[in-house]
C-alpha cells in the first residue's frame, strides 16, 4: 500500500518504529474483533487523519493475510472503515467539509452523531453495536490520563474497548507522517491552527504569527513549523475570552488563568531534594539564590525545605505546597541515576503516572548524543497529562512544568542564573511567572543587646503591619582566647522588608530614633 511504502522509503527510523507499533495495535485489534465489531472515531483533526491512514494500511495488511477472528476467516476484501463522526454545531466549516470529502474519497462508512456525544453514542451503539472504537488519542491530550493502548470505556459510558494506536506519538511524529505520506489534511493547519476545537475556543497559534512591515499580525506559518510540540494547544482559549474567530491571537500556553490577579500577593514554595544537603556534605546555595531571585520580582517565599532523595518524601512535600502556593519550585534529584526521583515524586503528588514523553526524549537525545540510552532512559518519562515543557533557545533541555510546579535541573548557581533568566524571558510571551514590583529591604547591624532592641521592635511591628521585621545574630557573646577577661561584643542584624520603600524607610528611622546616634550601621549587599 502507498502509506507503508512512503514510510519505509522515508529513511526516518523513528517514524518507521512508530508506524510499525501502531499497525501492530490495529492488527491485534482485528484479531480480537471482527471488522463489523470495530469502529473509528473521526473528527477531521490531524491526529484522527493520521489514524485514518494507519487504519487503511492496517486493514489492508489484515485482509492480505486472511487473519482469523474468533469465528471465521476474514476473506472479504476492502472492508469499509466504519466511522463515527460527531457533527458539532460549533465545528469549523472547514472541518466539516474536510470530513465529508475524506469520507467520500476513502469510502468511509459514516455514522453521524448530532446529539451530545455521549447520548448520541449510546443511541448509535444501540442500533449498531460495536465492541471496540479506534481513537486518535495521544499522551498529553486532556483525556489521555490513565489510558493505555487498550482501555475499557469510562464508567457511565456505553461499554466498549478504547483502542489508541497513536497514544505514544508526538506532535512531531504526527506531522512527519502526514508530510511523508503526502495525504490531505484540513487546510486550517496551513493557516496557523495547531490544535482545533470549536469556533468558540480555537484561534491560530500566536507562536506561528508572521508580522508584516507595519507590525500588524496578519499571516501565520503552517502548523508543522511549530518548534515545540508541547505548545500545540496554545491556540485553545476559554469561551469568556474569545471575541471572534479572526479577532484574537492566542500566544499563551492556556494556563495563565491559574495565576492570581495583579493586585494579589504571589507566594512561592521552594523544595530542595538531596541527601547530600541533609548530611551537610554540600551547602544549599541554590535555595538561597532562588529566594533572592523571587524576592527581586515581588514574590514572597512562604516555605523552603530540603527533603531526602525519596519519592514519598518529595510527593508529600509537593502535595502540601501546591495548594498553599502560587508556584512551587523544586530542584535537585533530576538526572539519570537511581536517586534522581524528583519527577517521580511530583507525579505521585498529582496522582498521575510517569509516561514516555516523545518531545522530551528528542531533546535528551540531542543533548546527550551518543551516550543516550534510548527507550530505557527513565529521564524521558514525565508526569502524564499535566506536563508542559518550557523551552528556550538558551536551554539545551527544556524545563519541566507540572501545573503550578516548576522542576529546575540546575545543580550550580550559574546554571540556576541561566534557567531563571530564561523563565523571565518566557514570562514576556506567556505570563508564566508574573513580575511585580520588587521587595525593598533594609538591613541594620548593631552591637546593642537584643533585650534592648526587643521592645522598640515590637512597637514598630505593630505600627507597620505591612512590613516583615526581624533580626538574626551574626555572633554571640564569647571570651577572647588570648584575653579571657575580655568579651567579644555580639552583633545582630535587624531586617526590614516590604513593598513600599517609604514605609520601610519610616520604620528604619523609627528604630534609629530610639537609640543614640551611631548605634546602627546599614548593611549593604546582603
Amino acid at each position: 500500500m502507498e502509506i507503508e511504502k512512503a514510510v519505509s522509503e522515508s529513511g526516518d527510523k523513528r517514524l518507521q518504529a512508530k508506524f510499525k507499533q501502531s499497525i501492530y495495535v490495529i492488527q491485534r485489534t482485528l484479531s480480537l474483533y471482527s471488522f463489523d465489531e470495530v469502529a473509528f472515531s473521526f473528527n477531521g483533526g490531524k491526529d484522527s487523519t493520521v489514524l485514518l491512514h494507519l487504519l487503511r494500511a492496517g486493514y489492508a495488511s489484515v485482509e492480505a493475510m486472511g487473519v482469523r477472528d474468533s469465528e471465521h476467516v476474514q476473506s472479504k476484501p476492502n472492508h469499509p472503515i466504519r466511522t463515527i463522526y460527531f457533527e458539532s454545531p460549533g465545528a469549523f466549516p472547514e472541518i466539516n467539509a474536510f470530513t465529508y470529502e475524506t469520507a467520500e474519497t476513502y469510502n468511509l462508512q459514516m455514522e453521524i452523531i448530532r446529539l451530545d456525544f455521549k447520548s448520541g453514542l449510546e443511541a448509535l451503539l444501540k442500533r449498531n453495536p460495536v465492541k471496540a472504537i479506534f481513537l486518535g488519542t495521544r499522551i498529553g491530550d486532556p483525556n489521555a490520563v490513565g489510558q493505555e493502548q487498550f482501555s475499557p470505556s469510562s464508567a457511565g459510558w456505553p461499554p466498549f474497548m478504547r483502542v489508541n494506536p497513536i497514544l505514544d506519538w508526538s506532535y512531531r511524529d504526527v506531522w512527519a507522517f502526514l508530510l511523508t505520506c503526502k495525504v490531505p489534511y484540513c487546510k486550517l493547519y496551513d493557516q496557523g491552527y495547531t490544535s482545533i476545537g470549536s469556533v468558540h475556543d480555537t484561534v491560530p497559534n500566536g507562536l506561528l504569527c508572521i508580522e508584516n512591515s507595519s507590525g500588524l499580525k496578519e499571516k501565520f506559518r503552517p502548523a508543522y513549523l511549530l518548534a515545540d510540540g508541547r505548545l500545540e494547544r496554545a491556540g485553545r482559549m476559554k469561551r469568556s475570552s474569545f471575541r471572534g474567530r479572526d479577532t484574537k491571537v492566542a500566544i499563551s500556553n492556556g494556563m495563565n488563568d491559574a495565576l492570581p490577579s495583579d493586585n494579589s500577593t504571589l507566594v512561592a514554595s521552594i523544595i530542595g531534594v538531596g541527601d547530600e544537603i541533609l548530611q551537610g556534605a554540600v551547602e544549599d546555595h541554590l535555595g538561597s539564590s532562588l529566594s533572592r531571585k523571587l524576592h527581586s520580582i515581588g514574590w514572597a517565599v512562604n516555605y523552603r525545605a530540603v527533603v531526602p532523595n525519596d519519592i514519598d518524601a518529595i510527593s508529600e512535600a509537593v502535595e502540601q505546597r501546591i495548594q498553599a502556593s502560587d508556584m512551587v519550585f523544586i530542584f535537585g534529584g533530576v538526572g539519570p541515576i537511581h536517586s534522581d526521583v524528583s519527577v517521580a515524586g511530583v507525579a505521585k503528588a498529582f496522582d498521575v503516572r510517569l509516561a514516555p514523553d516523545e518531545e522530551f526524549e528528542e531533546y535528551l537525545r540531542q543533548f546527550v548524543g551518543s551516550d543516550y540510552a534510548g527507550d530505557q532512559n527513565e529521564m524521558a518519562r514525565l508526569p502524564e497529562g499535566i506536563t508542559e515543557l518550557l523551552h528556550h533557545d538558551e536551554l539545551p533541555v527544556p524545563l519541566i512544568k507540572c501545573r503550578n510546579v516548576i522542576v529546575l535541573s540546575a545543580t550550580t548557581v550559574p546554571e540556576l542564573d541561566l534557567q531563571w533568566d530564561c523563565l523571565l524571558e518566557l514570562q514576556k510571551d506567556n505570563n508564566l511567572l508574573q513580575v511585580k514590583p520588587p521587595y525593598v529591604s533594609k538591613y541594620l547591624r548593631t552591637t546593642v543587646a537584643e533585650v534592648e532592641i526587643a521592645e522598640p521592635l515590637s512597637k514598630i511591628e505593630t505600627e507597620f503591619p505591612d512590613l516583615s521585621i526581624g533580626c538574626y545574630r551574626e555572633s554571640r557573646i564569647a571570651f577572647h582566647a588570648k584575653m579571657p577577661n575580655q568579651r567579644i561584643q555580639p552583633t545582630v542584624v535587624v531586617t526590614f522588608v516590604g513593598k513600599n520603600s517609604v514605609r520601610v524607610q519610616s520604620a528604619v528611622e523609627k528604630l534609629l530614633s530610639a537609640f543614640p546616634h551611631g548605634s546602627f550601621s546599614e548593611v549593604k549587599n546582603v
